[in-house]
């Protein structure tokens, strides 16, 4: 489940391992290239964080971010 948090949607996602992991951010990198909407996230070993905001409305959650987030959860 994202939480509101410092004016972003944040979650944690957590791997089998590495590659799975990557294989998950390389979905998101695409889902966040074609929707022009780019998220602030971490990766260690089989961790993912991501903070979703959006920057031109001044760091704030918007329709975009919500969009994004149930996008990136159809692919987990």
């Amino acid at each position: 489940m994202w939480k509101e948090e410092n004016n972003s949607l944040y979650k944690r996602f957590e791997f089998k391992d590495f590659l799975d992991a990557f294989a998950f951010m390389t979905k998101v990198a695409l889902l966040a290239e074609s929707s022009n909407h780019h998220p602030k996230w971490t990766n260690e070993w089989n961790k993912v964080e991501i903070w979703l905001s959006t920057h031109d409305q001044g760091n704030v959650i918007t329709e975009k971010d919500r969009k994004l987030a149930a996008a990136i959860d159809k692919v987990v």
